[in-house]
């Protein structure tokens, strides 16, 4: 009997004993191409060699240096780094350990700097499993349900919906769903924030067309609401850039970050500006992990490495090469509606949910492929390999893919 709990869901029964680069090798020796990336965290892969070198070489100078205490020097160190490759509104920033943490200190943030009580989310989002996070998070009842009573304070509004047929049209709709929202159930005067996952994560990897984020933003501009982007996933070079906001143009007052910040070391960081930092009264958030020291040394490799000329055109390259092949297999296989997505942040979306299992279980099983699905009715195939992967990886997955497809028909 395993003394281990439960409420973790699991995507395969694989029990790995090492990874490199854009595999993972099981306890009986077999290997296996890892498109999950530890749920698009292993941003530079397994066990980057960049990147072990700076955990080894922390390690021996100090494990935890706790930012309350004392202050290490790679504190100030990484925030240059991030001062560097955020967008220019975005100056000052604070640490934690996980996406939810850091969603959670952006509203507190929002609520200090604001003095108003409400959030806005959208339909489909993920912002994390924690209380109030969980409040914010729409993208399925799963992630919610047997927890209520929610914190109060958060409105849904509608997201663009990516199949449709006229593309404007939904904007202007969901637009004119957040002006309702505003005038029938959070007054601008009582509304903090909005947080806008720029791709949406789980809920099934569907970019937010630009008209839309400019129109929300402008909504916030109007009214003196703050705009957080939630880039816990499409951060990091995920979708080609460095964030997913640099693609849109847009300058966003708070700016989460995690995942594939520190290439699987737990780590987050919230970006702000730094008249909204003056807001945040000091000593009313924190925490006792924020800021580990090899968290941020993993953190400042990952950034080095990713910072190499050809890493982000790679990336870009790569998405490409994988959309183009997805594209190809949708004109034999009608059950795959669409293919989207920007860099290596994919989704090949299924009419029938009911396919999806049998697909990534025969990519699993014969094609040694892992893969995950997304999306409210789970009919979502998402492509998050390591931004690293090569395009012999890519056609191999593409193979396997396609193989899966027609074995399950």
């Amino acid at each position: 009997m395993s003394n281990l709990s439960k409420v973790w869901f699991k995507v395969t029964d694989l029990h790995v004993a090492s990874g490199r680069g854009c595999r993972v090798t099981t306890v009986d020796g077999h290997e296996y191409l890892d498109f999950a990336a530890g749920i698009a965290v292993n941003s530079t892969g397994h066990c980057h060699p960049k990147v072990t070198e700076a955990i080894a070489s922390q390690a021996e100078k100090f494990i935890h240096a706790q930012a309350n205490v004392y202050t290490h020097d790679l504190l100030e160190t990484l925030a240059g780094k991030l001062d560097a490759i955020t967008p220019e509104s975005i100056d000052t920033f604070f640490f934690a350990n996980s996406g939810a943490e850091i969603t959670e200190a952006a509203v507190k943030l929002a609520k200090q700097a604001t003095k108003r009580p409400n959030t806005i989310v959208f339909q489909g989002s993920f912002h994390g499993r924690t209380h109030l996070a969980m409040s914010m998070t729409t993208s399925k009842t799963v992630y919610r349900a047997g927890h209520a009573p929610l914190p109060s304070g958060v409105y849904v509004s509608p997201f663009p919906d990516p199949l449709a047929s006229d593309q404007e049209a939904t904007v202007s709709a969901s637009l004119r769903a957040f002006d309702r929202l505003l005038a029938t159930q959070t007054a601008p005067s009582e509304t903090a924030c909005v947080i806008l996952e720029p791709v949406l994560g789980e809920g099934g990897y569907i970019p937010a067309p630009q008209a839309f984020v400019e129109g929300i933003i402008e909504r916030c501009r109007e009214h003196g609401i703050l705009f957080i982007a939630d880039e816990v996933q499409s951060g990091f070079g995920r979708t080609g850039e460095w964030f997913a906001v640099d693609r849109l143009g847009v300058e966003p007052d708070i700016i989460c970050m995690a995942k594939g910040i520190a290439s699987g070391f737990p780590l987050s960081a919230l970006g702000t500006r730094r008249e909204l930092d003056d807001l945040w009264p000091t000593g009313s958030h924190g925490g006792t992990y924020g800021g580990n020291p090899i968290g941020c040394a993993a953190a400042i490799a990952t950034i080095d490495v990713m910072s190499e000329p050809g890493f982000m055109d790679n990336v870009r390259a790569r998405g490409t090469q994988l959309r183009d092949g997805l594209s190809e297999l949708k004109e034999l296989h009608p059950e795959l509606r669409q293919v989207r997505g920007p860099g290596l942040m994919v989704a090949a979306s299924f009419e029938d949910s009911s396919r999806v299992g049998p697909v990534l279980e025969h990519c699993l099983r014969e094609g040694r492929l892992i893969l995950m699905n997304a999306g409210t009715a789970g009919n979502i195939v998402r492509w998050m390999p390591p931004l690293i992967v090569t395009s012999g990886e890519i056609d191999e997955a593409v193979g396997a893919f396609a193989a899966a497809l027609k074995a399950t028909a």
